[in-house]
C-alpha cells in the first residue's frame, strides 16, 4: 500500500493528502459560508479518521492529520468567498483528486473514497440545529437532507 502511494509523483501525494481538506470545505461551504462547528468538526473527523483506519491504510490517514489544518486554511484562502464560480473551481480540483486515486491500489482506493463520502457526509451533518435532531429525528426530504 504505501508503495502505491509513493510511487505517485509528489505532486501527486500532496494533492492525495489535501483531498480531505477540498471534501471538507465543499461539503462545509454548501450553504457559501463555513461556520465554526463545521471547520472544528472537520479537524476532529480527521483525528478521528487516523485511530479507526485499518492498520494497511494507517500511514495514508495520518499524513492526512499531520497537514489536514493547513491544506484546510489553504483551501478556505484559496475558493473563499463561496460563490457558484468557487465552488465549481473547488469541484474541478477534486475531479483532479479522482483521477490520482484511480492509479492506487484497489483496497487503497476504495478506502480514500470511502472516507471522501464519510468526509462530506458528517461535514454537512456538522450544523444542524437542535430542531432537526429532537423534533424531526427522522430524514424529512428537502429539510433535514
Amino acid at each position: 500500500m504505501i508503495d502505491a502511494f509513493e510511487s505517485l509523483s509528489a505532486e501527486e501525494q500532496k494533492q492525495l493528502l489535501k483531498a480531505p481538506a477540498l471534501v471538507s470545505v465543499l461539503a462545509a461551504s454548501y450553504d457559501y459560508e463555513i461556520t465554526k462547528a463545521e471547520k472544528a468538526e472537520a479537524f476532529r473527523f480527521t483525528h478521528l479518521k487516523s485511530y479507526q483506519a485499518h492498520p494497511t491504510h494507517l500511514f495514508y490517514f495520518l499524513k492526512v492529520e499531520d497537514s489536514f489544518e493547513k491544506n484546510f486554511r489553504e483551501t478556505v484562502e484559496k475558493y473563499a468567498p463561496f460563490d457558484d464560480d468557487k465552488r465549481h473551481a473547488l469541484k474541478a480540483e477534486l475531479n483532479l483528486t479522482n483521477s490520482i486515486i484511480e492509479k492506487l491500489e484497489d483496497s487503497l482506493a476504495k478506502a480514500i473514497h470511502k472516507s471522501l463520502l464519510e468526509y462530506t457526509d458528517h461535514i454537512r451533518k456538522a450544523d444542524r440545529s437542535f430542531l432537526e435532531y429532537f423534533v424531526f429525528p427522522l430524514p424529512i426530504p428537502g429539510l433535514t437532507d
